[in-house]
């Protein structure tokens, strides 16, 4: 018997055991155009439309600023790695329907034994079921349209957007954000670098030509995950050599984050103290974020790779059409810079988040750590509720800044995870739907309470069983003799 079958069948079945989706129970509002506006039409923009589809809440729409499917998200762009990051058992956009998971997906293509082969999804195919799953669960994305502005508007918002050149507004009550890594900031460039041209720098969050980079030499800034993968594309384009400075005397080599990975810390994580949420985002930022074996061992096969430890980047410059890094006295000639650098969490630097950021209340306004402990880049964070929601800096000063959810890397000191990747989507894309039906529904609570109390047509009348009740002066025998 053939391992192989027919994953649109299968998916279509696991939904008829589920039974049909709720219809849209939100009431219409005048002048409301969306209920939830998903801002992002990656993998997490598709399973939260997919995961409001299932609790019966309707009238959602999704944008993505990419001018189609393919520009949408990082794993056909910015993503370099040759696998995910993250394991393959880990649940992710199908939530709890595993007939729409990556695993039915793969197992559908490639065969059972080919999943038991791999340790981690491969990159490309990842892509390739996510666009099976936006496509087999008709979730409509419209692409080309861009979020300039949230403008609060009392009890609902108004959304300045840009859709393909042209500008427009609409209003929407719910807002979840899933607009990547750089989504509540941007990309952190070093001061030493910020000044070089765009044409001899480029950060890992931008397109980079690497088939230019043939028979080039490339400086690559950065230790972590995004930086070997850049290094290593390098490399496999036909780098004539790389130069990777690390901060750092050592690698970072300790996963810390997996410590947090069980059941009772990972399903408890916003519940626990600010003290000691703070710590473990303070550990992390102590021992550094790692990159996975495999991306350095894809670069350490390469003789022409270079490895520089303990290099602090000092004054960069342009020399003859190159760039000329000084690391401790030595200057390092490139024909590109590609840093891997990392972002910053910096909510005032997005221009759609402008109207509101004055009134968003970050870890620094809600938490005083010891002096040993403190952190400014943390403290950035903004401080959010167990949905993953903004909350005010000023009680009562911004009471619509709950209806914003942050489904972004911005959460991770009160989340405890990279929210916006796998590891975040079986915890928290339940509890953000769990908390905008919740707050849709008493919204129009005085409605909804009428629709209890509506009146019931009876299924049956009294003939349906008037022939079977007891009538004890028609029987001839008593029920129970001596």
């Amino acid at each position: 018997m053939s391992e192989f079958f027919d994953v649109d069948g299968e998916a279509r079945r696991a939904l008829d055991l589920l039974g049909p989706a709720p219809e849209n129970w939100v009431l219409a509002r005048a002048g409301i155009d969306h209920d939830v506006f998903v801002v992002g039409g990656g993998q997490t923009g598709c399973a939260f439309a997919f995961a409001l589809r299932r609790a019966g809440i309707g009238r959602v729409s999704v944008i993505d600023a990419a001018r189609d499917a393919d520009g949408a998200g990082v794993w056909l762009n910015r993503a370099r790695m040759n696998t995910l990051r993250t394991p393959k058992t880990l649940v992710g956009p199908e939530i709890d329907v595993a007939g729409v998971g990556f695993r039915a997906w793969y197992e559908a293509r490639f065969g059972r034994d080919a999943y038991r082969s791999i340790e981690r999804a491969p990159r490309k195919q990842w892509a390739a079921y996510l666009a099976w799953y936006r496509a087999f669960l008709d979730i409509p994305v419209r692409y080309g349209v861009r979020l300039a502005r949230i403008e609060p508007a009392g009890d609902h918002f108004r959304l300045h957007l840009d859709a393909n050149g042209e500008a427009r507004v609409e209003t929407a009550r719910k807002i979840v954000l899933c607009n990547g890594i750089a989504g509540n900031g941007r990309a952190h460039l070093p001061d030493t670098l910020a000044h070089l041209p765009p044409a001899l720098l480029r950060h890992t969050s931008q397109a980079i030509d690497f088939a230019a980079l043939r028979g080039k030499s490339v400086a690559v800034i950065g230790a972590a995950a995004s930086a070997f993968d850049a290094a290593a594309t390098a490399l496999e384009a036909g780098a004539a050599d790389v130069h990777l400075f690390a901060r750092r005397d050592a690698l970072a080599s300790k996963p810390v984050s997996r410590t947090r990975g069980y059941p009772g810390a990972y399903d408890n994580y916003h519940s626990l103290p600010d003290a000691l949420r703070w710590s473990q985002a303070r550990r992390f930022r102590r021992e550094g974020s790692t990159a996975p074996r495999d991306s350095i061992e894809r670069v350490t096969r390469f003789a022409n790779f270079h490895l520089h430890l303990g290099a602090t980047i000092g004054a960069a410059r342009v020399e003859a059409n190159r760039i000329a890094v000084n690391v401790r006295g030595t200057a390092f000639f490139a024909d590109l810079v590609i840093a891997g650098t990392g972002y910053v969490i910096d909510v005032p630097a997005r221009p759609e988040l402008v109207d509101i950021a004055p009134h968003v209340r970050l870890w620094r306004d809600q938490y005083t750590p010891p002096t040993a402990e403190a952190d400014a880049v943390l403290g950035a964070h903004p401080y959010l509720g167990e949905a993953l929601e903004y909350l005010e800096k000023t009680p009562g000063a911004a009471p619509w800044l709950r209806d914003i959810h942050v489904y972004n890397p911005a959460g991770f000191v009160s989340a405890g995870v990279p929210v916006g990747d796998v590891p975040s989507m079986k915890r928290d894309i339940p509890a953000v739907v769990r908390r905008i039906s919740r707050d849709l529904f008493h919204a129009d609570l005085d409605a909804h309470a009428a629709r209890l109390n509506a009146d019931i047509p009876a299924d049956f009348d009294e003939p349906l069983y008037a022939a079977s009740v007891w009538n004890p002066q028609e029987q001839q025998q008593p029920l129970i003799q001596d």
